[in-house]
């Protein structure tokens, strides 16, 4: 058992490192304020052959896994810049395509995700559903080869940025009568799909929409997998999903403590720094070790779905543990920065919203604790 990164993973923890320094917190909160995409870093990480990473090389991607993309995806946020759209675009999308999809879907889309010049994002939250897959009522229906998309989808991110969505929509049901589901390609432009921004007060630089298929029509070729089969798609997508959240929480905590530590070591109000005060240093030293432990269980997480293992209890609870730790790791440096914990020369409050973002989403705690309940302790479903 080896604890250590290699070589490939410092280096690209480096890279990764290098190029957001050079933009920092200060860029990522003017654009959050302004709800405008980090188009810029984007495109730095995409020429540096980042963003595509875990796309396999044989469509231009760097060939690793969630291992390296959450390396990626953590050292974003700790440099201050978290990029949101990696949780969907790269982790989910790619992850799912190059998995399930067919040579040409591969071919399709895959060298643009891994280039960094196209994004697709996840259509699946609906406002009736919530966190029931089951109660989905987008529908998909087939009109000769082609289907015929129909439903609302919300809260979903990025689309003004995306290429395509992938759409999780109801193809028919199953023999117990719940929702079969099956997964689309869609591009964003297609006749019938109407996005209206959805606001929210959260500063992010994503924004998100609420969207309306009224009969979308797409081809045979937009079917990912094979028809009502979605079930198992979506989950192969979801862990990689909760892993790259998991790793923004580390960041976002990561980079809010380096903040606090160095204020609370400057800041001297009596004789010695606040630093030196246990009511100041406590819950910052608690909020580390909580980060630290988020840590190595999205390292086990992301290892696990790379090495093909089942890794839905690590990947949840690695999602929890770091959704907790980013919010108390927020918490504790804005009140080690007193009042100028609020102010916008030192910068906390854009990622406040970012980490009590990460406790609702993309799943709820309340629902990761039924699914450790249930499947971890073999207790009774509650829902």
């Amino acid at each position: 058992m080896d604890f250590a990164e290699t070589d490939e993973h410092r280096d690209l923890r480096a890279a990764v490192a290098d190029i957001a320094s050079s933009y920092g917190p200060h860029y990522y909160a003017e654009h959050a304020a302004a709800r405008k995409p980090c188009t810029e870093l984007w495109s730095q990480l995409a020429d540096a052959g980042i963003i595509g990473v875990n796309v396999p090389e044989e469509y231009g991607g760097g060939g690793g896994g969630i291992s390296e993309l959450s390396i990626v995806g953590e050292e974003l946020a700790a440099q201050g810049t978290p990029l949101l759209l990696l949780l969907v675009s790269a982790a989910i999308c790619a992850e799912v395509i190059a998995e399930f999809g067919t040579e040409e879907q591969r071919k399709t889309w895959l060298p643009g995700l891994a280039a960094g010049t196209s994004k697709m994002v996840f259509a699946i939250t609906e406002p009736d559903a919530g966190s029931n897959t089951h109660r989905l009522s987008t529908t998909a229906t087939a009109d000769g080869d082609d289907w015929l998309l129909s439903g609302t989808k919300y809260y979903i991110s990025g689309v003004d940025e995306a290429k395509a969505l992938m759409v999780v929509a109801r193809t028919g049901q199953d023999e117990k009568g719940r929702a079969a589901l099956s997964l689309f390609a869609v591009p964003t432009d297609a006749p019938g799909l109407e996005a209206r921004v959805l606001p929210v007060d959260i500063m992010l630089p994503e924004r998100q929409f609420t969207l309306h298929f009224d009969d979308v029509r797409v081809g045979p070729d937009a079917l990912i997998g094979n028809e009502g089969e979605g079930f198992k798609l979506v989950f192969h997508g979801l862990n990689p999903e909760r892993i790259m959240s998991a790793a923004l929480g580390v960041g976002v905590a990561r980079h809010v403590l380096a903040a606090a530590a160095k204020y609370a070591n400057e800041r001297q109000v009596w004789q010695t720094p606040i630093g030196a005060h246990q009511g100041v240093a406590h819950p910052l030293a608690k909020a580390k070790i909580e980060t630290e432990l988020a840590a190595l269980m999205t390292r086990k997480a992301a290892w696990q779905h790379d090495q093909h293992l089942p890794a839905g209890e690590s990947s949840n609870v690695a999602k929890y543990a770091a959704a907790e730790a980013a919010v108390a790791a927020v918490d504790a440096a804005i009140q080690a920065h007193g009042g100028n914990g609020l102010a916008t020369e030192y910068g906390l409050v854009p990622y406040l919203g970012m980490a009590r973002l990460l406790r609702i989403a993309p799943i709820n705690r309340e629902m990761i604790l039924n699914f450790v309940a249930q499947h971890s302790l073999g207790l009774p479903r509650s829902y």
